[in-house]
């Protein structure tokens, strides 16, 4: 008998454990060739961005990424303003998807404490149009990214800004240079400081080409097919 149970451990093989593979959601969707993908368990995780007619795939977000519940239409291809749960923050690409930076905000927020951008409670809505973003909150405030392109003048080798302003009845004179870039460095700005127009006057930003003839509402949106909300199944992989 004891030969027998000897017998039979032994031909028992033990198989090691395969990595369980993290589960791919479908998480937003731009059109027909393009959408975000979540790589994660109980929808956290990694977040990639997909293009199938341009062959690209890019890491937009590591790991700990949460998806965004407010309204959200991206109509534009080349800028892409990709927001997260709980922040009014984006990740933004320039490019099509092939590069992603991370955005500014600056405001004024109707709270006590004036803050200088909105709560994700207090947010209704992002719209991305024109190669542009608008983020809308419920109090009315529309905070914007800039008009699709970099100032020449603070290019390297642009002329600079020159800007006169009045402090205590004194003029003065004062001066934004170009730009100096490093070796391999990219400069351009456009698209990664989003500001509620209303608060143009104190930055320095209003002299800004870029930063003029700003639009006083979110722009209509024409054509769209992609969805208006991202979404997520909290079971894939549990």
């Amino acid at each position: 008998m004891a030969i027998l149970f000897v017998l039979g451990l032994s031909s028992c093989k033990i198989h090691p454990l395969k990595k369980r593979q993290k589960p791919v959601q479908v998480v937003y969707r731009f059109d027909e060739h393009r959408r975000l993908e979540l790589h994660g368990v109980a929808c956290q995780g990694t977040l990639w961005f997909v293009d199938e007619k341009r062959d690209i795939r890019s890491e937009v977000l590591p790991n700990f990424y949460r998806i965004f519940t407010k309204p959200y239409i991206n109509a534009s291809e080349r800028y892409i303003a990709v927001p997260g749960w709980d922040s009014a923050h984006f990740t933004v690409s320039r490019d099509y998807g092939r590069t992603w930076t991370p955005s500014t905000i600056k405001g004024r927020e109707d709270d006590e404490a004036g803050s200088d951008s909105p709560e994700y409670k207090n947010i209704a809505s992002l719209t991305i149009v024109n190669d542009q973003g608008f983020l809308l909150t419920k109090q009315g405030h529309l905070y914007m990214s800039s008009l699709p392109f970099d100032d020449p003048r603070i290019m390297p080798g642009g002329s600079g800004i020159d800007y006169t302003f009045t402090h205590r009845g004194k003029v003065i004179h004062y001066r934004i240079d170009a730009i100096k870039a490093g070796k391999n460095e990219n400069v351009s700005r456009w698209g990664l400081f989003y500001v509620d127009p209303k608060i143009l006057p104190e930055l320095t930003y209003q002299y800004y080409a870029n930063f003029q003839n700003l639009p006083t509402r979110v722009p209509e949106v024409k054509g769209y097919t992609g969805w208006t909300h991202m979404q997520c199944d909290m079971r894939a992989g549990l």
